[in-house]
């Protein structure tokens, strides 16, 4: 049994092929778990339903009037079924839906179009402004945002500005290989920009960030670059001082992939990204210091690099792989991580959100409910729900980032 005072989630989930008898049951099967009142909904709706979004805020209304709602549609969606697992859904119709009783938490929603966003040159306040959201509350966030019109790079590093160390969560919508996105924010359908809630008071908001590569190699300092192309990097000595002119990024990948096992060398065919350091101070670096980026292209004439982030002089980077078994590994040492913290505190959690992406799921591990089902293992009994995503949002070394191929977990609890 639940205190009036005590948070409490609900996830709930359906598989059925009619809209109407989907968004029932979910209904039915959330309004069951939860003790009183919801203070906020999130939905997520399979693109098996891109032609009847329209039709699902209507819907909702009538059957559920919370006071706070937001979601979207999306490539797959993650919840609880009837018998209380988690399943992940890819490809098929499903809606889930999750309900919170959030007691001395403030809820803000909004809706934010990429016209309406304030310059990046702005003063912090224009942001505050334009959410309607105290600084001063020290609010959390959870984000969903078309992939296709929202800015969402400048929103997210708007956000940052105005409220620096806040977490910030979420995903960009899915679809059906269209531009066919559908947002929802209190009962509103919008097709483009950015909905999410602000969520501040008696609540806390933790993250985990797996994006699921490995380091190969030692880490490299660019000493030329030039937007998000790498033209010159020099290998990292134990001497924080080094310096020189560098060598071509494209001879030293090609030195460096003739060093790996047969088995590496084959991944780095497809599998190749680049890491660089969030954390320029750090000195001994692990898998989690790195932000993930996209190897884009190569130049052979130059031998240079170009990747998915722009690049600093000075920075520091190191070649990355990506597969299933990486995948596994890595969110599995972030969950322990977060396990041994958790009993080290003494709190609980009351309820999770995976925001993961498009190419993860049976796609990577060739079986379904991989990444919620190794979750459930480390951190039982929490309701999760979510959706899989064109684009992950979550942060990394104190910055908020876009990210792919990643899982992303909020966790909530009471700040008390």
């Amino acid at each position: 049994m639940y205190t009036q005072n005590e948070m409490q989630w609900v996830s709930a989930l359906s598989t059925r092929p009619s809209l109407e008898s989907a968004l029932k049951e979910v209904i039915e099967q959330a309004d069951r778990l939860l003790e009183g009142p919801a203070d906020l909904g999130l939905i997520f709706i399979s693109s098996a339903f891109a032609s009847e979004y329209s039709r699902l805020m209507p819907l909702l209304k009538e059957l559920l009037p919370i006071p706070a709602l937001i979601g979207c549609g999306a490539g797959g969606v993650i919840g609880a079924n009837r018998g209380g697992l988690t399943e992940e859904v890819e490809g098929s119709p499903a809606i889930s839906l999750s309900l919170a009783r959030l007691p001395g938490v403030n809820v803000r929603t909004f809706h934010v179009e990429a016209e309406q966003m304030p310059d990046l040159d702005s003063p912090p306040d224009t942001w505050v402004d334009l959410l309607g959201v105290p600084a001063q509350e020290e609010p959390q966030f959870i984000i969903l945002a078309d992939p296709f019109s929202s800015k969402i790079n400048d929103f997210l590093q708007g956000l940052d500005y105005a409220y620096p160390g806040a977490p910030k969560v979420g995903g960009l919508a899915g679809g059906d290989g269209t531009r066919t996105t559908a947002l929802f924010c209190n009962y509103e359908l919008y097709r483009e920009g950015t909905v999410g809630v602000a969520l501040s008071g008696n609540i806390v908001l933790e993250t985990i960030v797996a994006q699921g590569c490995r380091p190969i190699g030692r880490p490299y300092r660019v000493t030329e670059g030039e937007r998000n192309i790498l033209l010159k990097i020099e290998e990292q000595t134990d001497d924080p001082g080094f310096g020189g002119t560098g060598r071509s990024p494209l001879e030293a990948l090609r030195e460096l992939v003739q060093t790996l096992s047969e088995e590496d060398q084959e991944l780095a065919q497809h599998s190749l990204f680049v890491g660089v350091v969030s954390d320029e101070f750090k000195l001994v670096l692990e898998p989690g210091d790195f932000l993930v980026r996209n190897l884009l292209g190569v130049d052979p004439r130059v031998g240079a690099i170009a990747i998915g982030d722009r690049v600093r002089l000075g920075q520091r980077i190191q070649f990355h792989l990506r597969d299933a078994r990486t995948s596994a590994e890595d969110l599995e040492m972030l969950l322990e991580r977060y396990q041994r913290a958790i009993e080290d505190r003494g709190t609980s959690s009351a309820g999770a959100l995976m925001f993961s992406c498009l190419g993860r799921g049976e796609g990577l591990y060739g079986e379904p409910n991989f990444d919620s089902r190794l979750f459930g293992q480390y951190l039982n009994n929490i309701p999760l729900s979510g959706f899989f995503c064109n684009g992950e949002i979550g942060p990394v070394g104190g910055n908020t980032f876009l990210h792919g191929y990643t899982s992303v977990f909020a966790i909530c609890r009471q700040n008390s």
